[in-house]
């Protein structure tokens, strides 16, 4: 198993974080080297000044073996935390949920090599999202075919996902597995079948899987719909609710700032809506702004942040030195910035997670045939290009050469006499010389087509190409599930991934 990094994909907002050509006031500036990495620590450290956090999440944690010991041994010496997330999806979702939690997990280590202040990496599960369609599939690449494999709905609308019945996962179940045949590493075959079985919910199922795989590593997984947390993030909320119209005026305008910067925003504005969530039953909806106070004294209510609040949460109920995020999350820490700033509270720092492509052994021969490298994959009809003109027989393409050069030369030829002859004017024949070379690049494409389509070996090497590299013409981190590859090639292939995510650290930090 080959493993590529990539560059960090994203919009223009993103890029401009990443450039540092983004406003310094919508961002808390990333600390350069280890003197400024641990300067940022040491202020988080001292507003956590004992092990009380852990006390209060231990319930939502729940960790065993290798990532019990290291969360204890950070929260007793007073050390900090990197966190990563990600909403429930089918089978542990998409192959950025294991690239953050990499990620996250060297981070950590490099700022403990770098500062000398212990560190943890912390998954935090948001079980407490109620997109179900988010959470209800999953991609896997089978030969030649790009599969999604997804359930139905089994609950109501406006569920999170902690209450929501997996209900009949039996055929999907089937299906991912047969992505997992003949792999030699039959634990966490079985694991998937045990986290997606009987009662389970989607995010229960998600937590117990994402535990089986992150604890070995040291990376305890927090279940945010967890009463603890709740309980611990309440002041935050309830303070929120309080400010309720000065966040929504912050929000309001840095949106409007985003967009006269000629950027967009990542997150809409929801006019006369809170960023708070009310439920009960587990059925979430926004509290109004003018229903704000109100939901802040009713204690009947189980109350959570949406997604620009819920930075500040994290950073309020753990010692929180980073945020690892993708690109849409490192575009809407832009409106982040403004709610800790209408809230006084610190500003979260967000970093962004390792970007990576994987080629199987077999996939690398398949380019090899075709004389291809993965970027001929990404680049539209580059590749089917290539087939078609190694197809087609090589006086065809004398020919058609020639028959271009011959169009050029008769028009000029043409041209030239007709406009000293003022039969025509120049911009008449330049349009003539378009059209027939129009008429030749058609003519070209369909034998290019033709002897494309005859060579079925090639196009079929292609088809499976595209289906491991762009799934549904998407990069694969967003749409594969990784689960298969770590089933087949095990240890391997888990010792690469965390190879480039310890590279992509040490540049994080500045340091090799």
């Amino acid at each position: 198993m080959r493993v590529v990094s990539e560059p960090f994909g994203g919009g223009a907002l993103t890029r401009a974080v990443l450039d540092g050509a983004a406003p310094k006031d919508w961002f808390m500036a990333r600390p350069r080297g280890a003197e400024e990495w641990r300067s940022h620590a040491e202020t988080v450290q001292a507003s956590f000044p004992d092990a009380r956090w852990l006390e209060t999440l231990r319930p939502a944690i729940s960790a065993s073996g290798i990532a019990e010991e290291r969360l204890e041994r950070v929260a007793a010496a007073r050390g900090v935390v990197v966190t990563t997330g990600q909403q429930p999806g089918l089978f542990g979702g998409a192959g950025y949920t294991w690239l953050k939690a990499l990620s996250a997990i060297a981070l950590a280590e490099r700022i403990e090599q770098a500062t000398g202040i212990p560190s943890v990496a912390v998954f935090w599960a948001a079980t407490d999202d109620a997109d179900f369609a988010e959470a209800s599939f999953t991609t896997v690449a089978l030969g030649a075919e790009c599969r999604r494999i997804s359930i139905d709905r089994a609950g109501d609308d406006g569920l999170v996902m902690a209450q929501m019945p997996l209900g009949d996962v039996s055929s999907a179940l089937a299906s991912f597995l047969e992505a997992m045949k003949s792999s030699p590493h039959r634990s966490l075959v079985d694991a998937v079948s045990a986290a997606y079985a009987g009662e389970a919910t989607v995010g229960g199922a998600y937590i117990q899987l994402l535990r089986h795989v992150l604890e070995p590593l040291g990376m305890p997984v927090l279940d945010a719909w967890h009463p603890a947390v709740r309980g611990a993030a309440r002041p935050v909320l309830v303070e929120a609710l309080g400010r309720a119209a000065t966040i929504d005026e912050a929000v309001s305008m840095r949106t409007v700032t985003i967009e006269r910067a000629g950027y967009r925003a990542q997150v809409p504005r929801v006019p006369r809506l809170s960023l708070v969530f009310r439920s009960t039953a587990g059925i979430k909806e926004r509290v109004p702004l003018a229903h704000a106070g109100d939901a802040a004294r009713r204690d009947d209510l189980v109350l959570s942040p949406n997604v620009l609040l819920r930075p500040i949460v994290e950073r309020r109920i753990l010692p929180t030195v980073a945020y690892v995020g993708g690109p849409g999350e490192m575009a809407y820490f832009a409106q982040v910035g403004a709610v800790a700033d209408a809230m006084a509270t610190p500003m979260p720092l967000v970093v962004p997670r390792w970007s990576a492509t994987l080629v199987e052994p077999a996939v690398d021969r398949m380019l090899g045939r075709l004389g291809m490298t993965v970027d001929d994959i990404r680049v539209p009809h580059r590749a089917e290009r290539r087939i078609g003109e190694r197809a087609m027989a090589p006086a065809v393409r004398e020919a058609i050469d020639a028959l271009r050069t011959a169009v050029q030369e008769r028009v000029t030829a043409v041209g030239t006499q007709a406009v000293a002859a003022r039969l025509a004017a120049p911009e008449v024949i330049e349009g003539a010389r378009k059209q027939l070379a129009h008429r030749v690049e058609r003519l070209e494409r369909r034998l290019r087509a033709a002897a494309t389509a005859a060579e079925h070996d090639a196009v079929r090497d292609l088809a499976a190409i595209r289906a491991s590299l762009l799934p549904e013409g998407e990069r694969q981190e967003r749409r594969l599930n990784y689960l298969p590859y770590l089933a087949r090639y095990g240890d391997p292939f888990l010792a690469r991934l965390k190879d480039g995510a310890a590279l992509h650290a040490a540049a994080l930090i500045g340091t090799r």
